[in-house]
């Protein structure tokens, strides 16, 4: 009997849980409409260059899901599902510290950490967590008994978790329990018809939304599902037109003279969807929640720590040329947006060349063959790309910005919420921690595109036949490489 292969099981939970969601959250199915006709606008006008980034093929079939859990248990289960279709945890994000409201959650990614998978499918799940110990957003009482309310609660079936570690130590399913172990893990996400205890739930939105849509309810699911777009503005504007309201930014860096760079996403903001709540006195009524939403990225070249450097001190001269602007009166969106683009239009290198060459992102390099001409590379991987030995083609950013999570989070959250500042959070959690709750490496991002890129450099070497290692060396500092 054919094994299906962990990719093919990645590829095809993703496009299950597209149209489960398509049919929870219709405005989700027009945002798909309009990613795709905007998809297929640029790589018309744009052809091969369109593609720098990905094959249209990649681009289409792309999304990354958002889910919320409650325990470090039901996170360790989590890993174990998307363990079985090749997905591993990368990166480590605390919400708590990125926004300004109250977001009580520690996140992971999960997703394919090897470039040939990324390219047969990236399918990422963005995975929050509940910290129920952090004083500054639960009290002890609370606490406990949210614990207790946690504790109680099964989300995954035995028999997904004992099929997807099956699938994750032989490298796929036979035919049979590929089909069992979609259908349950599909049917985890769904939105669940069951009551709701609305006095409990309130209690928790009272110091989080975020709280009350993990911990105020008996399972979890799907939050958002996320397609990916070529121009994002383009897409933004399209949405408007048709109606759906969007939220008033979009994250990441701005829309500038340059190539895309790390991150940019927007969303439709959360709608009201029907729900059953139980009230105090055991009746039953019909009501609504505003906790989904629809998101939407621009995905562009992975940064270095160098170049997410520049990234991080940008963002905090935006927000004070913003306060400087905001003196002489109101401060729009729009204005917002004209203040960013001008500052990185004068500060990052705005061409795929220089940003290799002051290694501010990330490139795989391939050779051009020049021996024929007499001349000799340089030693150093700036040189040789100045000199025309290496020609960079850009890595995909595959991960998150914490502030632009926690920016569309906050977007979309029915109150601020509450949170005590006078207290601070004595825990430990952290990536180690994770790794620790897991079971399994926390993958460093860097450490990943570095890996790519290394593996390039190293084919590169070889080809041209140097007795030396390609290594990474910046040609200037990044305050210099405005070019």
């Amino acid at each position: 009997m054919p094994i299906i292969q962990q990719w093919e099981l990645r590829a095809e939970f993703a496009r299950r849980l597209s149209d489960l969601y398509g049919h929870e959250v219709p405005a989700y199915a027009s945002m798909l409409e309009v990613a795709n006709a905007v998809n297929k606008k640029v790589l018309t006008n744009q052809g091969v260059v369109g593609e720098r980034l990905g094959s249209a093929a990649r681009v289409t079939a792309e999304r990354h899901g958002a889910i919320r859990v409650g325990t470090p248990d039901e996170l360790a289960q989590v890993a174990r599902i998307f363990g079985g279709m090749g997905m591993h945890p990368v990166g480590f994000y605390d919400l708590r510290e990125a926004s300004s409201s109250s977001v009580p959650v520690v996140s992971t990614a999960f997703r394919p950490i090897e470039a040939e998978e990324l390219a047969r499918n990236p399918f990422r799940v963005f995975t929050s967590m509940l910290v129920p110990s952090d004083r500054r957003f639960f009290s002890a009482d609370l606490q406990q008994r949210l614990d207790n309310f946690l504790g109680r609660r099964r989300l995954f079936e035995p028999e997904l978790l004992v099929l997807a570690d099956r699938a994750e130590t032989y490298g796929g399913l036979d035919e049979k329990d590929s089909e069992t172990f979609l259908r349950l893990a599909t049917s985890a996400f769904e939105l669940s018809p069951a009551a709701v205890d609305r006095a409990w739930y309130r209690e928790l939105e009272q110091v989080s939304s975020v709280a009350a849509d993990i911990g105020g309810v008996t399972s979890t699911h799907i939050n958002h599902l996320t397609p990916r777009v070529l121009d994002i503005d383009s897409l933004y504007e399209q949405m408007q037109r048709r109606g759906i309201e969007m939220i008033e930014t979009i994250q990441g860096p701005p829309r500038w003279n340059g190539p895309d760079l790390l991150l940019r996403q927007t969303s439709f903001r959360a709608l009201a969807e029907p729900r059953v709540f139980r009230e105090s006195d055991g009746t039953v009524v019909k009501g609504s929640l505003r906790v989904r939403f629809g998101e939407v990225e621009a995905r562009g070249i992975a940064a270095t720590p160098r170049g997410r450097g520049v990234y991080d001190r940008l963002t905090g001269d935006i927000e004070q040329a913003v306060r400087e602007a905001a003196v002489h009166g109101p401060v729009t969106a729009s204005d917002r947006t004209t203040i960013a683009a001008a500052l990185w239009n004068k500060n990052v290198p705005a061409t795929e060349y220089v940003l290799a060459l002051d290694d501010l992102a990330y490139f795989t390099f391939t050779p051009t063959d020049r021996r024929a001409d007499g001349s000799v590379p340089s030693a150093s991987l700036s040189g040789m790309i100045a000199q025309g030995w290496l020609r960079p083609d850009p890595i995909v950013y595959e991960d998150f910005l914490p502030k632009s999570a926690a920016g569309i989070f906050q977007s979309n959250l029915t109150s601020e919420g509450r949170r005590d500042l006078t207290q601070t959070s004595t825990d430990q959690i952290n990536a180690d921690w994770m790794a620790g709750v897991l079971g399994r490496t926390v993958h460093d991002p860097y450490e990943l595109y570095s890996e790519i890129r290394r593996a390039s450099l190293t084919a590169a070497a070889e080809h041209l036949g140097l007795a030396w290692p390609i290594e990474p060396t910046p040609s200037t500092t990044p305050q210099e490489s405005n070019r």
